[in-house]
């Protein structure tokens, strides 16, 4: 069965963005080109580690170029994306695999965005000499978006996804979890319920 490419060399817009009160938030990456529209499902600690490559990469690339490329050190005035999702949102596929690499010759970031899949590793138990053998069984993924993002872009991206992710519910002062309006019982308190102010 051929795999189905969801690919967008110049898309108009790639951001992170969310659906949903915090505590109960879901997370989308959504590519747009013309009208064509693409969102894809995936948590909040892959948008976190996703905004952070991101930024490592391109730092890493302007570091290896000794600050001849065109790769700006945080994201330019003017291009901060504080917009909405597009509506509607029709979500592809929830990520399971995300790929990150620098295009030396387009000068891009190109991101690639696989579905969740089953198990990679099969356990098979050699009951004769007590030992447990792990074979590696190849899945295919079904589908796969690509996005290729310039330098300027790509930092506009990282910006709005660490916006994003900060946005969700404040941390309690005490122990660290996520603190609801109506507060949560904090370990820290011996069980005693805190309350946000």
């Amino acid at each position: 069965m051929p795999i189905v490419v969801h690919n967008f060399e110049q898309p108009d817009r790639f951001v992170a963005g969310t659906v949903g009160q915090p505590g109960q938030r879901t997370f989308f990456l959504q590519a747009r080109e013309g009208a064509r529209v693409t969102s894809v499902a995936l948590e909040k600690q892959q948008v976190q580690i996703l905004a952070e490559r991101v930024d490592m990469l391109l730092d890493e690339a302007l570091r290896r170029s000794g600050g001849d490329a065109a790769i700006p050190a945080v994201t330019p005035v003017g291009m901060t994306d504080a917009n909405p999702l597009d509506q509607p949102i029709d979500e592809e596929f929830r990520v399971g695999t995300i790929t990150l690499s620098w295009d030396p010759e387009a000068h891009r970031v190109v991101i690639e965005l696989f579905p969740v899949t089953d198990e990679s590793l099969t356990v098979d138990p050699d009951e004769e000499e007590g030992a447990e053998a792990a074979v590696e069984v190849e899945v295919e993924a079904s589908e796969v978006l690509i996005v290729m993002l310039e330098p300027a872009y790509a930092r506009s991206f990282v910006q709005r996804a660490q916006s994003v992710v900060s946005a969700g519910r404040p941390p309690c002062q005490f122990c660290g979890n996520p603190l609801d309006p109506e507060g949560h019982l904090c370990p820290r308190a011996n069980g005693f319920k805190r309350i946000a102010h």
